[in-house]
């Protein structure tokens, strides 16, 4: 998944020329957020709303966006223009470089960064076999809902879960499931879906809504509440959701069977949803 050029502060440059500051905030204090966009034929799945959630991650961490929207989605444009294929766009703003100060400096410009890259979605095989998943304490902050650049407890948990053969670390929180590491968690129970509501304790996932939007537009009942670990425990299907995973089915959690130990009915009720929308999208049917 090579990066042929960048887009940083401005100019679009080799990735081998794109240098930002050892006193970048971002660097420092992991002062920043971003967002992951996925490109499906050559279209930006759901931009406004990816761009919709960066400003709330932005305003959350009192940053103006060096750009306007339809500024950065030139710059995104332009970066696909050198890519084959299905992709995803990486896009990170930082409140930028300044002498080391937890405090915010008076005057600095914001630091942005943009690169697309070839991206490989789960193919047929792993979606058929389903994956592993470990349960993990949820040890990051309280604002989850910021899409931040501090990443050290999710890379910790999903460390966990490489350790011990699993694609996902299952977060819980006073009891309570949260979601994965670097994923929006569903639970098939008793014939409904659930999933944790949103609040500061999860991110809004873009890929989640359109799941929900799938499911509860096709006979599938959905809910948004809390989750406790027993019902997560007992599910009849357990499934990931990301932006470069798509809907992954969880087959096994703690080396225990989730349900029949195989992808549900459910599971594949909504992959083929899924499917269809995103042929729809690549021929521009559906937004």
């Amino acid at each position: 998944m090579s990066v042929k050029e960048v887009y940083l502060n401005g100019e679009y440059l080799p990735v081998s020329e794109a240098t930002v500051s050892i006193f970048d905030r971002g660097f420092t204090f992991g002062d920043g957020v971003y967002e992951v966009i996925p490109v499906y034929g050559g279209r930006l799945f759901r931009l406004q709303q990816h761009l919709d959630r960066l400003q709330h991650s932005l305003g959350e961490i009192r940053l103006l966006s060096p750009l306007a929207d339809l500024e950065i989605t030139r710059v995104l444009e332009r970066l696909l223009t050198n890519i084959e294929g299905d992709a995803s766009i990486y896009l990170q703003i930082t409140r930028g470089s300044a002498p080391r100060n937890h405090a915010f400096p008076d005057q600095v410009q914001p630091t942005i960064l943009a690169y697309a890259q070839d991206v490989v979605y789960p193919d047929q095989a792993t979606r058929e076999a389903g994956v592993n998943a470990v349960c993990f304490p949820d040890q990051r902050w309280e604002r989850c809902d910021i899409k931040s650049v501090s990443l050290l407890a999710n890379v910790l948990a999903r460390q966990y879960a490489h350790e011990n053969n699993a694609a996902e670390a299952v977060l819980f929180r006073d009891g309570k499931l949260t979601e994965g590491a670097a994923s929006t968690l569903f639970v098939v129970h008793e014939g409904q879906l659930l999933t944790t509501a949103n609040g500061h304790s999860i991110l809004p996932g873009i890929t989640r809504e359109l799941v929900l939007e799938l499911a509860c537009n096709h006979g599938l009942s959905c809910q948004q509440t809390d989750i406790t670990e027993n019902q997560v425990k007992t599910a009849d299907e357990l499934w990931l959701s990301s932006s470069t995973k798509e809907i992954l089915p969880i087959v096994s959690l703690d080396g225990e069977a989730v349900g029949a130990g195989v992808p549900g009915p459910h599971y594949h009720h909504i992959i083929r949803l899924y499917d269809d929308f995103k042929l729809k999208f690549r021929n521009g049917e559906v937004s």
